[in-house]
């Protein structure tokens, strides 16, 4: 009797991931249901549970998947920087906080492109325990980039640079989730939503530029 070929465990696991990923991003959290997901991923419930253990569980390890790689190349791009010990320019902090998300945008066939949908998913629906999940996973990142924002704009006032910095990632949260929307846009070209480089670009002026814009009298008063 011929044997069954028995798939490796990481292989099983990364198709319960990879079809968790598209699905979380098409239906949400709450409306992916357990037996669509194993329908996708073509596995059984008990192999979900073997991997993971719960739905919760599972949803945690899509986003540190991809995340934790994403944080760890931004902290290693930012070091790569400070090396000299020299004073940086705002922007080259900006380019390297972008780039290692814009690069998802291009990889369709890894499944990049549906997580970064999925993030921007997160950041309208109701889940505040998943949001809180991505807060932690972005804290010690996010901290560290406010130091180096810091260092490189001393003139700026505490609270107008974490205001900025809100409006920063909110402004690259956007632009990651929402590249079909620039197709609503008269004069846009509509293969320019998917190529890094000139996200990269683009991006990276309008956010320098927010990011020193002049202090109204008002914020001044107030700081």
């Amino acid at each position: 009797m011929a044997l069954r070929p028995v798939k490796p465990q990481h292989e099983t696991r990364t198709r319960i991931l990879d079809a968790a990923e598209e699905l979380f991003m098409q239906h949400g959290f709450e409306g992916t249901s357990m037996r669509q997901l194993t329908a996708r991923a073509g596995v059984n419930l008990a192999a979900v549970n073997y991997h993971f253990g719960s739905k919760d569980a599972l949803i945690e390890a899509v986003f540190k998947r991809r995340l934790d790689p994403m944080n760890a190349e931004r902290v290693a791009a930012l070091d790569a920087l400070e090396k000299d010990g020299q004073a940086l320019a705002s922007v080259d902090i900006i380019r390297a906080f972008v780039v290692p998300s814009l690069r998802l945008i291009e990889d369709a066939k890894g499944g990049g492109r549906n997580f970064i949908r999925l993030l921007g998913r997160t950041y309208t629906e109701p889940a505040k325990t998943v949001r809180a999940l991505i807060g932690q996973m972005y804290a010690p990142t996010m901290e560290r980039y406010k130091r180096a924002l810091e260092r490189a704009l001393p003139q700026m006032p505490a609270d107008e640079l974490v205001w900025r910095m809100h409006f920063m990632f909110g402004t690259l949260a956007y632009t990651l989730a929402a590249t079909d929307t620039v197709q609503l846009i008269a004069g846009c070209k509509p293969e320019d939503r998917y190529d890094a480089r000139l996200l990269e670009e683009r991006l990276t002026v309008f956010l320098a530029a927010g990011l020193h814009a002049p202090l109204e009298s008002s914020i001044k008063k107030a700081a």
